[in-house]
């Protein structure tokens, strides 16, 4: 790799840098900075590193959550397992790279997802929802589980569900982009978001280089998911994510050998945000009644197949806060 390794949370140096991390004279562009990740236990069997939201960053755009889950071994195992739970106020993301799931929610939807297709669900004032490996399921478990917050014109309409089997790609080389969500360049995903938006993954099948065009108005972050790369001049391995601001119009990539990428990026979401278990809300009054809807049986629907929803945790005893997208408590 040609970049050099940063500390977490270490700021990379301003300034343009060449396809081989050579900085361009003349031509500033905001800093990097290396965020950790770090594992969260998500039902008995799977165990997930969870890159957004974190203390120094609690957004890329409208992207609020990110967990990256895998690679695992579910040989003999059951796999993914996540019984029925709400959520309101943001949309889902599901990708994989390896396996399979089955999502169910309470709208009647029953969808399997394979790598390279794309489950997105809009909770908006409320849904239920599981996913599930089937029992006859790959020997791989990989992937990504996103939420995108909704803005307020958005966040009260009526739950939907897109399942999306095909998206757009572009191959250069050994490289390979898919564009999930949004658009780069010349490439626009068919599902519908409420702000300006990209989710994209390269993957290099073997030594390659790639340019993926940015809109200078998005803030931009970037996470390897396996393999290693150099991005924008800094080395990057599975485990943290590269946030990169915002003003780039491009972001150079390089890998020398077989590697899976994922950007994110979107315009500044400048609404406040309480985030609290699966809601995403702008007051402690409205997550409480989401909660306490949900424990009724109220609102969310029921998901179709019987199996027992997961109970929502204890309120706080402590008053929950609207916070900005760098983390300020909001009076």
């Amino acid at each position: 790799m040609t970049g050099r390794p940063l500390s977490h949370g270490e700021p990379a140096l301003h300034g343009r840098t060449d396809l081989y991390g050579h900085a361009v004279a003349g031509e500033a562009v905001p800093e990097s900075v290396l965020l950790p990740g770090h594992d969260v236990p998500l039902g008995r069997y799977t165990t997930v590193r969870r890159l957004l939201p974190q203390r120094p960053r609690r957004m890329v755009g409208a992207w609020c959550f990110v967990d990256h889950f895998g690679p695992d071994d579910v040989t003999g195992r059951p796999g993914m397992r996540v019984p029925p739970h709400p959520h309101t106020g943001l949309q889902t993301v599901t990708w994989l790279a390896e396996g399979e799931i089955v999502h169910r929610d309470s709208l009647g939807n029953v969808q399997p997802i394979v790598p390279g297709q794309l489950n997105l669900m809009t909770a908006a004032h409320g849904i239920a929802h599981s996913e599930q490996s089937p029992p006859e399921h790959p020997p791989g478990m990989h992937g990504l589980q996103l939420w995108v917050a909704l803005p307020e014109e958005a966040r009260h309409r009526e739950a939907r569900f897109e399942h999306h089997a095909a998206l757009p790609v572009l191959r250069d080389g050994n490289v390979t982009v898919t564009v999930v969500v949004g658009e780069s360049g010349p490439l626009r995903s068919p599902a519908r978001t409420h702000t300006p938006l990209l989710g994209a993954e390269v993957l290099f099948s073997g030594p390659g280089r790639h340019r993926l065009p940015l809109d200078p108005s998005y803030e931009t972050a970037v996470l390897v998911m396996s393999g290693t790369a150099d991005v924008a001049g800094v080395a990057l391995t599975p485990g943290s994510l590269l946030y990169l601001g915002q003003g780039r119009t491009e972001v150079p990539m390089t890998a020398a050998e077989p590697a899976r990428l994922f950007v994110l990026g979107g315009t500044p979401f400048e609404e406040p945000l309480v985030m609290w278990w699966n809601f995403v809300g702008r007051s402690h009054e409205e997550i409480a009644r989401a909660r306490d809807d949900w424990m009724r049986g109220d609102r969310f629907g029921v998901v179709p197949g019987g199996e027992r929803p997961l109970p929502a945790p204890e309120m706080p005893t402590v008053r929950l806060k609207a916070r900005d997208r760098h983390g300020r408590v909001l009076a």
